[in-house]
């Protein structure tokens, strides 16, 4: 994954998750969740 390669020489990677609807916090997708288990730098997760 790109994003997992790039997270080797990054200080932070951002990424977005919806808001769910009727419920606290965000839906994480694959993309949000691979890189909070896997990345080697800090992940910040935004509601959009």
């Amino acid at each position: 994954m790109v994003l997992l390669d790039a997270s080797a020489d990054a200080d932070l990677i951002v990424v977005g998750a919806p808001r769910r609807h009727g419920h606290f916090g965000v839906q994480l997708g694959r993309v949000a969740h691979a890189l909070l288990h896997h990345s080697q730098c800090p992940v910040a997760v935004i509601p959009q």
